[in-house]
């Protein structure tokens, strides 16, 4: 309901249009009123009326002040000027502030609720224009999502020039101008056992951590699978370091209120150039890497983990070996979870954590080098593949006989293994993503079709549903969607003589507003015109 407040020193003629007009008949709220624009201003702060009426000629304040006033604070308020006076200067001014209408007394409760009327429908037309922008924005959200994630990929590969990157993030309303840089790479989880019954609380956490962006001075992606990542930016190394220090802070205090929720963080080394930030992610992943050989809940910087250590030939001395690190379940659970970009930092961190002198030995390496490959193979076998898919090695040639061998041929089978786990879950998600194109196609027509819809229907997340569907058909679901429901629209309007109301609903949208809206915004034209442009 719109809310009218009324502005006018002369008590009988404020009484009247008070009393006189059937304002709640006629659809409107009568929702305060005052005798001179300074006691109506802070009425009007408060109330937030959609039309204000008020005299011109008022002590203490008059109404033009007040519409300057009203104006400059809620600039979407309509203001409708009453006047005993004709001088056009007073109109003028009116029109200049940005009055509405421009009435001059005395007035019938009629004629004065008629201009009320024509205000109203202004206001309840902008209503509408704005839900409409509000609902788009929404529904291209998803969209926005994965163009800032290729932002950041493209960022970290050094796949764009500097120009090229601004350009990017500016048409994303990034800022991404600074002197210094850092990444922090994060992964957030609710305890297995409890999965159902706090996947809520990990969105929570996440939109905590979105709220946190502007107040620690960093931008925020989605990695999907792989979790979140944070650029942090500043002028200087001291206030990078502090921003740093003071988000870290923040989150653990929120990540209190979860208990149940597990998480790890890797922070790279600052870099001062944007073309720096790949080796500012090589750094962030190597400390991410390092999740896979900790139980607790963490943010590890890659400046605080040791450098590896030169290693000196000698004896093997099983004293310098960790027994605890030789844990198949470690690499198996990598296998999982991590990603071939991640293979050669788990290899490091896992070999480096049995002991500086091991691989010296040649009978350790090909130990070591066998634990793996069965480890690997068994994994591949679960899989479903052969176990020929992963290279042996090679006890009398060139795979066992340095450290540094050793290490590039565990990566490989490490790289080949989540290689093969890929193409397979690849090979499952194009059935996934067949299903979900199968029904959108039977239920296109239904407006609550959501991508939560179709997330349930094939049982799986919304986001790692949002992943799969862009991979899999390089465009965003609500984008496929659209598409179908433009294309169905235009053969309605083409070979038919239904109204475009109508076409609307038969096509997913019941508000034919926002469906001439969307049509105009995707195919360039209104519906009418593009009717009109095919009988012709």
């Amino acid at each position: 309901m719109i809310k009218v407040f009324l502005v006018e020193d002369e008590f009988v003629v404020r009484e009247g249009i008070k009393n006189n007009v059937d304002w709640a008949g006629h659809g409107y709220e009568f929702c305060g009123e005052a005798g001179d624009g300074e006691l109506a201003f802070p009425m009007i702060q408060k109330l937030r009326p959609d039309i204000v009426i008020t005299d011109i000629r008022m002590p203490f304040m008059d109404g033009l002040e007040l519409s300057k006033l009203i104006k400059k604070e809620f600039p979407w308020m309509e203001i409708i000027i009453l006047s005993g006076f004709e001088e056009f200067e007073y109109a003028k001014q009116g029109i200049k502030i940005g009055v509405a209408q421009y009435l001059t007394k005395p007035i019938k409760g009629d004629d004065l609720l008629k201009e009320v009327d024509i205000v109203a429908a202004r206001i309840e037309e902008k209503r509408r224009e704005r839900l409409i922008r509000e609902q788009y924005a929404r529904e291209m959200e998803e969209a926005t999502i994965r163009e800032r994630s290729n932002l950041f990929t493209d960022l970290v590969t050094a796949a764009k020039s500097p120009a090229q990157l601004m350009e990017a993030a500016g048409s994303l309303s990034l800022d991404l101008t600074a002197m210094h840089y850092n990444i922090l790479l994060m992964i957030m989880q609710s305890s297995a056992h409890l999965q159902g019954e706090y996947s809520n609380s990990v969105v929570e956490v996440e939109e905590k951590l979105q709220a946190l962006e502007e107040e620690h001075a960093f931008l925020l992606f989605d990695r999907n699978l792989e979790g979140k990542a944070l650029l942090f930016k500043a002028d200087s190394e001291e206030e990078l370091q502090q921003n740093q220090k003071a988000f870290v802070e923040r989150f653990e205090e929120i990540l209190k209120e979860y208990p149940h929720i597990t998480y790890f963080g890797g922070i790279g080394k600052s870099v001062n150039r944007l073309m720096q930030l790949p080796e500012c992610f090589t750094e962030a992943n190597r400390a991410f890497a390092h999740r896979y050989f900790v139980n607790e809940s963490r943010i590890v910087d890659a400046s605080d983990l040791q450098p590896e250590s030169p290693v000196k030939k000698g004896d093997l001395d099983l004293t310098n070996v960790d027994p605890k690190q030789i844990d198949r379940s470690r690499t198996t659970n990598f296998l999982k979870l991590g990603s071939k970009d991640e293979a050669v930092y788990f290899v490091d961190e896992f070999l480096d954590g049995i002991g500086e002198k091991s691989l010296e030995s040649s009978m350790f390496r090909q130990y070591i080098a066998m634990d793996c490959y069965f480890s690997v193979a068994a994994f591949v076998e679960e899989m479903g593949y052969e176990r020929s898919e992963i290279a042996q090695p090679d006890m009398a040639g060139d795979t066992l006989q340095s450290p540094e061998a050793t290490r590039a041929y565990i990566s490989d089978i490490v790289q080949e293994a989540v290689a093969l786990r890929e193409k397979r879950a690849n090979s499952r998600y194009t059935e996934v993503v067949d299903e979900v194109i199968r029904y959108i196609s039977e239920h296109f027509a239904q407006e609550d079709l959501s991508l939560n819809t179709l997330a349930s229907h094939v049982n799986v997340s919304p986001n790692h549903l949002s992943m799969i569907f862009s991979q899999q058909t390089g465009q965003t679901f609500i984008k496929y969607l659209t598409d179908l429901r433009m294309h169905k629209a235009k053969e309605l309007l083409k070979c038919s003589n239904k109204r475009s109301s109508e076409i609307a609903l038969e096509v997913g949208y019941k508000d034919p507003h926002y469906f001439s809206y969307i049509f105009k915004k995707t195919q360039g034209m209104t519906p009418t015109q593009f009717k009109e442009g095919a009988e012709s």
